[in-house]
């Protein structure tokens, strides 16, 4: 298996819940240790860890919603056909699709992109 340079792990309420909003989006378990209450997930080659809380990692208290301050930019081949997706899905979008302009030293990127959060707040960003 390949694992990426960066995968974040977070922390989530209720391991059940969570893991089956990430399932329904479409990531697939790598693997588990379910005696831990964690999941390692992936989607196309974006990781993500999630780990009920275990006051193991906790550097403060945790408020939903959890991850402020921070967005996690996830990566796909067809943003459109996985925007559809989370749509016939129901589930609340934090912004809707749009095509963003970023700038890199002297050039300009467009990206196309929406937001979403998990059922604990995090706040996921889904682009091309």
């Amino acid at each position: 298996m390949k694992f990426n340079s960066l995968i974040p792990e977070l922390s989530v309420t209720d391991i059940s819940k969570s893991l089956a909003f990430y399932q329904k989006l479409g990531f697939q378990v790598k693997y588990q240790r379910e005696e831990s209450k964690f999941y390692f997930l992936e989607l196309e080659e974006n990781q993500l860890m999630i780990e009920q809380i275990n006051e193991h990692w906790n550097v403060g208290v945790l408020e939903y919603p959890f991850g402020r301050g921070i967005n996690i930019s996830m990566t796909l081949q067809d943003i459109d056909a996985f925007y559809e997706k989370v749509k016939s899905l129901k589930i609340p979008l934090f912004q809707e699709l749009s095509t963003q302009e970023y700038r890199v030293q002297d050039q300009v990127y467009l990206d196309k992109e929406f937001l979403l959060q998990d059922p604990d707040g995090y706040l996921l960003r889904f682009n091309n």
